[in-house]
């Protein structure tokens, strides 16, 4: 193609990216859009000041009628759509608040994900219309007080009595907890680690919600604490015994955090261009400055690097070829990127970058916590140290 006959270069899409989407991909991203512009944007500041999602169900039925929540599972009213779809989706909501693209990532990705793939016809049923519908939240109980990165130590313990399973323990870090209907939570068996759906209604079942957070404000977060909890036989997932369950739910839901990331530095990224343009320091806009155009080139490189990555995992995942060791890949590198995009996007701002009318410090504060959750740098690091050298460094 001649350069006469290239369309014109575009700052918000400057390798063309969009033209490897189709105008169902393209509609099911301006979808999500407007509706985080219509009802995130304008609100999300005060949200995060005063340390609360008001209106969570409300948002959560919304998602559900644009077809946000499990979308890219099938049947059970769920969108069925594609991975790169999904994928986007995620992409917008980051950029208008991690805390939203949390919730939905949780609801999907996690609760429902848990219960479609390894659930009973009758939970599935009982559950998965109500949450793609956003009638029903669900949360997901992995991570304790004492383990993290290591689930393999978890205490929290499911034992048998006669048909029953008693559930005990604690669980940490709940994404959704005090407001959910349904809690998919993992326990040690003496088979084994286990997953349960666990009614939240259920006697000996609580979920303080957890304050004082200086990230993911703007979202619920709480302990769960199970107190002798009595469930029913076929309160089990029945189709997985081991970690196997929930790594490959995180798995499911870090594919979303390599799209989401992504979002977040956008948002940082089109605020710091902006100012740039029409700041005005030693008579004339900072834009025009060699350092500040370094620092938007460096910071654009990396946005659509970052994007084009998340977009191939995409369409491998659709292909059904898509490894656990290459979300790793995606998951490390998208969110160190984001925080840096961020945190160059403030210096762009200068004092302004502190200030919560820009979105740039939300961003930031609230990618620490998504540096952190579906498993930190360091062990995306050895998952790929693992998978290169073909050792075992964990222990």
């Amino acid at each position: 193609m001649s350069a006469s006959a290239a369309p014109p270069f575009d700052p918000r899409d400057p390798l063309g990216i969009d033209d490897l989407l189709d105008p169902e991909d393209l509609a099911i991203r301006d979808t999500v859009r407007t509706w985080a512009a219509d009802r995130v944007l304008p609100y999300v500041a005060d949200w995060y000041e005063k340390g609360e999602l008001p209106g969570i169900h409300d948002l959560a039925r919304e998602l559900g009628g644009i077809g946000a929540l499990g979308m890219s599972l099938t049947g059970y009213g769920c969108a069925g759509a594609s991975a790169v779809q999904y994928g986007l989706a995620c992409l917008e909501l980051e950029a208008a608040d991690s805390g939203i693209r949390s919730l939905v990532s949780v609801q999907g990705s996690l609760a429902m994900y848990a219960i479609w793939k390894y659930g009973s016809e009758e939970q599935k049923q009982q559950w998965l219309p109500r949450m793609a519908a956003g009638e029903a939240i669900g949360c997901f109980g992995l991570t304790e007080p004492d383990h993290g990165s290591d689930p393999a130590g978890m205490r929290t313990y499911a034992k048998k009595d006669g048909t029953d399973w008693v559930l005990t323990g604690r669980k940490m870090w709940i994404t959704n907890g005090s407001v959910a209907k349904v809690a998919v939570v993992w326990a040690q068996t003496d088979d084994g680690v286990r997953g349960f759906v666990v009614p939240t209604d259920s006697p000996g079942f609580s979920a303080p919600e957890i304050k004082h957070k200086w990230s993911l404000r703007a979202s619920v977060t709480s302990e769960l604490v199970m107190d002798e909890v009595r469930l029913p036989a076929d309160a089990v997932l029945p189709e997985v015994t081991g970690l196997r369950g929930p790594l490959s739910c995180l798995s499911h839901a870090r594919y979303g955090i390599v799209w989401g990331a992504m979002g977040a530095a956008r948002a940082s990224f089109e605020s710091a261009l902006e100012y740039a343009r029409t700041r005005e320091q030693f008579g004339k806009p900072i834009g025009g400055f060699q350092l500040t155009q370094a620092k938007l080139a460096d910071m654009a490189v990396e946005l659509h690097k970052g994007i084009l990555l998340a977009h191939h995992l995409g369409r491998r995942m659709d292909a059904g070829r898509l490894r656990p060791e290459q979300v790793s890949f995606g998951k490390l590198n998208n969110v160190r990127e984001a925080i840096e995009i961020c945190r160059t996007s403030r210096t762009i701002l200068g004092a302004n970058g502190i200030s919560l009318e820009y979105p740039v410090m939300r961003h930031a504060t609230n990618l620490e916590s998504v540096l952190t959750y579906e498993g930190t740098v360091e062990m995306h690091q050895l998952v790929l140290g693992k998978a290169l050298t073909g050792l075992d460094a964990f222990r």
